[in-house]
């Protein structure tokens, strides 16, 4: 019988029963049965990490219901002991003089992920640990809360979005003054949020023994075969390449409409007739979401109808959902499952594409070894799903009508490429505030607000004024909740847009590359993956050339 989502249920564990679980792994690994002992603590971390998805899950999808929000703080609470047991396991396994043996039984890979693992965490930051997910999960709650009013309507953050994409000008403008309005109402509490997150992880690098959270929080990440000057390299071919273009793209646009000057609230509008829409409501998308993934491959399809006849999708947008779009898992059971929040507009269409392409992998890579591989580290995560985003271009007939297709692929094409640069923004800012945590709030903003001159010089907010003294990126959940995590979206999109090159040649070819690669699941580091699959590391010089050039010829045309 296929399984649904309403049949997952994961025992709840305590502190009492994750140490009782341990010990028999300890035991095992005192008599010598280190197989034996490493395949129940993949048990283990599989339950705790399935249990972990379905909290958190459920508190994302009603950040009002009580019992959800209590279950969340329970998970956050028992989240730092049940961490600690976990490195103890991988220290003492690290220490076994058997490492040729250890690498033959776990692979290489899950060995240089768990000696980096090691190094993020002690029992001195348990407490340190909690508290952030606190912080956290009030900023999710701020902004899951909002209510915001325009042309009669109440709407919430993603509700706000198709008057921000209206074809009406002073319409976006509306959208946009109402948007930052919510954000400077909550401004101080938000500022006040992340002064303590900042200073809390910097205090837990120094705890460590890091002299700043950078480096910490890179290996929180796992990443390990690049560093914080290979992304500052990475930085400079965007703006060396990408945002010359985009300055082009944005003047092209305000030639094209007649305005004396390209505001804020004109970027999101980039289709001058309007840009393409779901052909559809919420059951449209779903249903033609089948025939497209039956119409790209079977293995895409057959998962498709796995997932939506099981239950594992929610895409509705509601009060009191957390916005965004994610994908979860719930390892014990090896089906993912798929959140969004359809508005209406083209970012439907994105998100959801987006997020299968993650779910897919999941799904494609269930059968690796150990609960290590299931996922890759997140810059290649994000390969896989903006790589389908990609190759699902010759399939949006069938998503937005066959008169909009070019022009939603063009608008894919221009809006990616202009996020780059933003991206590189996010990352660049993190790396300033952490490198110097003792910034005023006002030197927070003022540094966000240098660093979009030199990545996203075009950006005018008008009478905007939070946005224009630098608090757009209060907006970013990634900057609270994920710190380092958003230029692994850059990262994946120089990848990604390297699979869309190669599909305009040969298509078959380039969708069974990205479906090996989603197979390889998180078996080795990310320019590994990225080698494997044929492409080219974002690090290495004129990564960006050949998708810029195509981009050019394309947009062109």
């Amino acid at each position: 019988m296929p399984l649904r989502f309403a049949d997952i249920s994961v025992a709840t564990p305590t502190k009492d029963s994750l140490a009782a679980r341990y010990q028999a792994i300890d035991a095992l690994l005192d008599r010598g049965s280190r197989a034996e002992a490493v395949a129940a603590w993949d048990t283990v971390r599989r339950e705790y990490d399935s249990w972990s998805a379905l909290v958190g899950l459920r508190f994302q999808q009603d950040t009002a219901d009580v019992a959800a929000k209590e279950a969340r703080d329970y998970c956050d609470a028992l989240s730092p002991d049940a961490t600690g047991l976990e490195v103890a396991v991988k220290r003492r396994l690290l220490a076994d003089a058997d490492r040729a043996g250890l690498e033959q039984l776990v692979g290489a890979h899950a060995i240089r992920l768990w000696e980096t693992d090691v190094t993020t965490f002690d029992p001195v930051i348990a407490k340190d640990l909690e508290e952030e997910a606190k912080l956290g999960a009030r900023y999710t709650e701020i902004l899951s809360a909002a209510k915001l009013e325009i042309d009669g309507q109440a709407v919430n953050l993603a509700g706000i979005e198709p008057f921000a994409q209206a074809l009406d000008r002073e319409t976006r403008h509306r959208a946009e003054r109402v948007r930052w309005a919510f954000f400077e109402a909550h401004g101080a509490e938000l500022d006040e949020i992340y002064d303590k997150l900042v200073k809390l992880r910097h205090a837990m690098a120094l705890k460590l023994g890091y002299d700043s959270y950078i480096p910490l929080g890179y290996r929180r990440m796992r990443r390990v075969d690049y560093d914080a000057a290979d992304v500052a390299r990475y930085r400079d071919q965007v703006a060396e390449h990408v945002v010359p273009l985009i300055a082009r793209v944005m003047e092209a646009r305000r030639r094209e409409n007649g305005w004396d000057r390209i505001r804020f609230w004109d970027e999101s509008l980039t289709d001058s007739a309007g840009n393409p829409v779901p052909a559809g409501d919420h059951d449209f998308l779903v249903a033609q979401a089948q025939t497209m993934f039956d119409n790209m491959d079977k293995r895409l399809g057959d998962f498709y109808r796995l997932m939506n006849e099981g239950g594992f999708l929610d895409l509705k947008n509601r009060e009191a959902k957390a916005g965004g779009g994610f994908c979860t898992s719930f390892p014990t059971h090896g089906v993912p499952f798929i959140f969004a929040n359809f508005n209406g507009t083209d970012h439907d269409i994105k998100v959801f594409v987006h997020e299968m392409g993650h779910a897919f992998q999941n799904w494609e890579s269930r059968h690796q070894p150990g609960i290590d591989y299931l996922w890759p580290t997140m810059e290649a995560a994000e390969i896989n799903s903006m790589g389908l985003e990609f190759l699902s271009h010759p399939q949006m007939e069938l998503m937005v009508g066959a008169d909009a297709a070019d022009r939603f692929r063009r608008m894919h094409l221009i809006d990616s490429l202009a996020f780059l640069p933003y991206g590189v923004c996010v990352d660049h800012f993190q790396h300033e505030i952490y490198a110097r945590p003792d910034m005023t709030t006002d030197e927070r903003h003022a540094v966000w607000h240098s660093l979009e001159r030199r990545y996203m010089p075009w950006t005018d907010y008008g009478d905007i004024a939070y946005c224009e003294k630098g608090g757009r990126w209060q907006a970013k959940r990634h900057i609270y909740s994920l710190p380092f995590y958003y230029i692994d979206y850059t990262l994946a999109l120089c990848c990604a847009m390297q699979f869309w090159v190669k599909s305009r040649r040969d298509y078959r070819r380039s969708l069974e590359a990205y479906i090996a690669l989603c197979a390889r699941g998180g078996s080795a580091s990310f320019q590994d993956l990225v080698r494997s699959a044929g492409l080219v590391s974002p690090f290495a010089p004129g990564a960006l050339a050949e998708v810029v050039s195509e981009a050019e010829k394309v947009l062109a045309a």
